[in-house]
């Protein structure tokens, strides 16, 4: 298998998953992904679904033998706006090092590089005791709604495996990579506002009546405090704590607060319950507002009083919080904050779960952990370290991927995740692309950690 060529072919299919004028994409790159399936020796089952089918393969052998589940998926971020690409996002192209493309980071360039290295593995192993499962799913860029049907339907036979090995996750450069140990949670909430039946003249009617955008804006201010901290009953409840062992492997991460600063363009932070800036983002939840709308937004002025406001909340959160607990305190306490001049409507939208692996030999680290798990571990520090010139950092995300969680909980499955992809490969964003070192020396370790949970 060639890597570079493998990929472009895999991302000149245009697998957009949220638009259905993508159905001819989305088509093609599943078909493709099943015959790299098939070439390695997997029988592939196409599991159908409401939107877009899941790739589910198998390359079991003995039941004896370690058993690795492998995920991915096929769907890829719409591309738009389209002029602001140096080049055709689906038509990969490769500069300086790079190979620019919708999809080559996230996460088709991933997932070329486990199957490449699976590749050489069986050339020398064609008898690899190890057995092996793929997920490849064409949702994941819209929220997985289709996983749930497919835990019901193939947990039992995923819950047989030792662990997930899944690449979808970052690292800061093409030196430093990241074994990342928890991703957060989240949850989304929409509130509306109601006053008048129409806009009011306020000059007319201002002075009576409670502006719901006033109400709006109180409401969203009670729900921090001062510090920052989020002033919602229960809300910190059973939040995992932070280890040693943690904070130091964070104080070899190739950033700094200034840096960091710098990168994202503003005049300071404004961290939580004594965190700083990048212990925050890792380690502590969160309630954010993003969106918040009402009244007249076109140029120049127009007095009204408006008859609606309305705000958008997401909270992230972290290890053993829970997303529907947290999601009814947010509004138990907005319904407690609203007037009652005004009518007040909630919109729960979805939850994903946090989800926290402790590697082996580390302080909070289950007991019962598969050997194979452990074993990967294990190769994953040393086989980095010699291939990267740097052993992996185990950190924590403060993103989230809230199928992670749903293996744990429907298949029993923890995860290793070994971020591929950086801050400069512009995930979601124009000009997409995957660094080729990073390619090419991660084939080279997935290749040793393999044989070493195969024990070969």
């Amino acid at each position: 298998m060639d890597p570079l060529e493998t990929l472009k072919s895999y991302t000149r299919h245009a697998s957009v998953s949220t638009d259905p004028s993508y159905a001819g994409g989305m088509q093609g790159a599943r078909e493709f992904a099943t015959k790299l399936l098939e070439q390695l020796g997997f029988s592939v089952e196409v599991v159908d679904t409401a939107l877009h089918p899941i790739l589910y393969a198998e390359r079991i052998r003995n039941p004896e033998w370690p058993h690795v589940v492998l995920y991915g998926h096929y769907d890829v971020q719409p591309a738009d706006p389209f002029k602001l690409w140096t080049s055709d996002p689906f038509e990969p192209e490769v500069r300086d090092g790079r190979i620019y493309g919708r999809g080559t980071a996230d996460n088709k360039g991933p997932t070329v590089v486990h199957m490449s290295a699976l590749s050489r593995v069986l050339e020398q192993f064609p008898d690899l005791p190890l057995n092996l499962s793929y997920v490849i799913e064409g949702e994941e860029e819209i929220g997985s709604p289709s996983m749930e049907k497919f835990f019901d339907s193939h947990g039992e036979r995923l819950s047989k495996a030792d662990f997930l090995l899944v690449s979808d996750t970052g690292s800061p450069n093409a030196e430093q990579i990241v074994v990342t140990t928890a991703i957060r949670g989240l949850v989304d909430l929409e509130i509306q506002l109601k006053g008048a039946n129409v806009d009011l003249h306020s000059g007319i009617h201002g002075g009576a009546v409670y502006n719901p955008i006033q109400a709006l804006t109180e409401i969203c201010a009670s729900l921090h405090n001062p510090d920052g901290s989020v002033n919602v009953p229960g809300f910190y409840d059973n939040v995992f704590p932070v280890h040693d062992w943690e904070r130091e492997q964070l104080k070899q991460y190739p950033e700094t607060e200034e840096s960091y600063r710098k990168m994202l363009g503003v005049r300071g932070f404004f961290p939580a319950n004594g965190l700083s800036p990048l212990e925050a983002v890792r380690y502590g939840p969160t309630l954010e507002f993003n969106g918040i709308g009402g009244g007249y937004q076109g140029e120049g002025s127009k007095t009204v009083i408006p008859s609606e406001a309305f705000a958008k909340i997401t909270c992230r959160l972290v290890a053993n919080q829970d997303p529907a607990t947290i999601q009814n305190a947010v509004v138990e306490a907005i319904e407690a904050r609203c007037p009652d001049e005004l009518e007040l409507s909630i919109r729960k939208g979805g939850t994903g779960e946090p989800y926290m692996v402790v590697p082996p030999g580390r302080p909070g680290a289950s007991d019962d952990q598969p050997a194979s798990l452990v074993r990967a571990f294990k190769s994953a520090e040393s086989s980095i370290a010699e291939v990267f010139g740097k052993p992996p950092l185990f950190l924590r995300e403060g993103g989230s991927i809230p199928v992670i969680a749903d293996f744990k909980n429907r298949a029993g499955l923890d995860s290793m995740m070994i971020g591929l992809f950086t801050p400069l490969d512009n995930l979601h964003a124009p000009d997409e692309s995957f660094d080729l070192s990073i390619m090419k020396n991660a084939i080279t370790a997935f290749e040793k950690i393999i044989k070493d949970i195969a024990g070969v």
